[in-house]
């Protein structure tokens, strides 16, 4: 018998990996994984209002502006004056990168009614034309919007179908990056049905309308040669541009820590082992209306900015200054550490996104903002944008992100009246690291408020619950533990309802 065979060891590809244009759009080089391919066409279509034109011309810009890349963006439907006006609003100065020659602004006034075909006709007029701009400024990246209105007028298919691959193989020819939107078809991704088998990369975009709220979502179709993203991504057109956000949760491998802060409720904290919350943890705060929630949390963020830590309030209630005034009456004054941007509010009604476009605003904020705690209050309102389950999801993924950061979540969530005391509408205890429940009982005819630490990871912690009062000064918790003991509700089956 002869010697057993050696495996053959994998040979090293030495091919380099495919060179990416980084975009400099939030979220969006994440999901291709460094950005758009260098020196290859890119497709952006969707429908109207998607924010096809807008996503081309950030790329142009962010280009010139961070990454020293000149661009051309070749317009065949909207005018530079009309572009350089649209953009102003999101912050940038379109006029100014003009004069400075980091872009180039060419408006192409195409008429269908103009154009006669035969079989001489082709583009070399408008390589022509693309080429100068092209070398008036040095451009690395190119931008034609819209293919359609280039191409509309054809019903020759054989001499569109020869042009369109004449353009895009004119543009690698080139070596730019290039972007090339396009309108939606009925039964393919572009009207022509041609220009996303001879792009690199396919963008799609989408504008929708849920239950009368409205979600912009993006998906990578295709990106010859690299890996990507391949879900549904919503994304936010605001004052500052367009913010991806990848909606998945993150894996379970977040770093966690020892150092504990304080709740801002000295006898709380000692409920809780002596020490408070653990940072970067989650806490959930639930009860029924009036019983304390927004003070507890109020109570968590003054302590954190008298750290000279950042806070972040998302409220969905109350406006900042009513926030403000109502907490001043119980000793908290936020004022000072708003002045400071130690602490920020950001109020709006939950039903003015739908739950992803919550999910990507807040992710933006946060990013932006850099606190060390984030509050929310309530969560129980996000329902009124989804369904529970679907609530559920997007604090899952909330969670997952902050918990990513290393910053210490509290979120507070309205319980309704008669309701299991450990249940939670949008199904998130489960994941939550201290779940503290405040609750309503009678003692001696008159109603008095009681906290009770229903579980707390990791730590030690009471498990009577302490009668508290809201007072002029905070809440101030009872040495005792003579409030009614709490009650455990029970699903079918034994299992604790959660």
């Amino acid at each position: 018998m002869g010697k057993p065979e050696r495996p053959i060891a994998a040979a090293k590809s030495s091919a380099p990996s495919l060179r990416k244009a980084r975009t400099g759009i939030d979220g969006l080089d994440q999901i291709t994984e460094g950005g758009l391919p260098q020196g290859r066409p890119t497709l952006v279509c969707g429908g109207p209002g998607c924010g096809k034109t807008l996503l081309a011309m950030e790329f142009l810009i962010r280009g010139a502006m961070q990454f020293g890349e000149p661009g051309v963006f070749m317009t065949f439907e909207e005018t530079g004056e009309e572009l350089a006006q649209n953009v102003r609003s999101l912050g940038f100065d379109l006029d100014a990168l003009v004069a400075q020659k980091k872009i180039a602004l060419d408006h192409v006034r195409v008429e269908p009614a103009e154009i006669e075909e035969n079989g001489e006709y082709d583009l070399e007029g408008l390589f022509l034309r693309l080429g100068y701009a092209i070398d008036s400024v040095g451009a690395k990246r190119v931008v034609l919007d819209t293919v359609e209105a280039l191409f509309g007028g054809f019903t020759n298919e054989a001499i569109l179908r020869a042009e369109l691959r004449r353009l895009f193989r004119w543009l690698k020819d080139r070596g730019v990056t290039a972007v090339i939107t396009g309108e939606r078809g009925d039964q393919s991704y572009t009207r022509q049905g041609l220009e996303e088998y001879v792009s690199d990369c396919v963008i799609l975009l989408d504008h929708r309308v849920n239950e009368q709220v409205s979600t912009r979502r993006l998906r990578i179709v295709k990106y010859r040669g690299s890996t990507h993203g391949t879900s549904e991504y919503p994304f936010l057109i605001d004052a500052k541009g367009i913010s991806v956000l990848p909606v998945t949760s993150l894996p379970l491998d977040h770093e966690v820590s020892d150092e504990r802060v304080s709740s801002g409720i000295p006898r709380l904290d000692a409920m809780l082992g002596g020490a408070g919350y653990y940072r970067g943890s989650s806490i959930l705060v639930s009860g029924t209306a009036g019983t304390g929630k927004t003070t507890v949390a109020a109570s968590f963020a003054h302590e954190a900015a008298k750290r000279g830590e950042r806070c972040l309030v998302l409220a969905f209630e109350e406006s900042p200054k009513q926030l403000v005034r109502n907490m001043r009456t119980v000793g908290l004054d936020l004022e000072p550490y708003l002045r400071k941007d130690l602490l920020r509010i950001h109020a709006s009604r939950p039903t003015f996104h739908g739950l992803e476009m919550h999910l990507v605003q807040i992710h933006k904020i946060v990013t932006e903002f850099d606190p060390a705690a984030v509050i929310i209050d309530p969560v129980s309102n996000f329902s009124s944008s989804g369904s529970n389950a679907d609530a559920g999801l997007m604090l899952l993924r909330l969670i997952d992100f902050l918990k990513s950061r290393g910053i210490t979540a509290l979120l507070t969530h309205l319980t309704s009246g008669g309701s299991a005391m450990e249940a939670t509408d949008v199904g998130i205890s489960s994941i939550i690291d201290t779940w503290l429940l405040l609750r309503d009982f009678e003692r001696g005819g008159a109603r008095e408020r009681g906290l009770y630490v229903l579980k707390s990871r990791g730590m030690p912690h009471s498990n009577q619950v302490r009668p508290f009062l809201i007072t002029s000064e905070g809440i101030r918790l009872e040495e005792g533990a003579d409030a009614p003991a709490a009650r455990t509700h029970n699903r079918p089956g034994g299992r604790k309802q959660a």
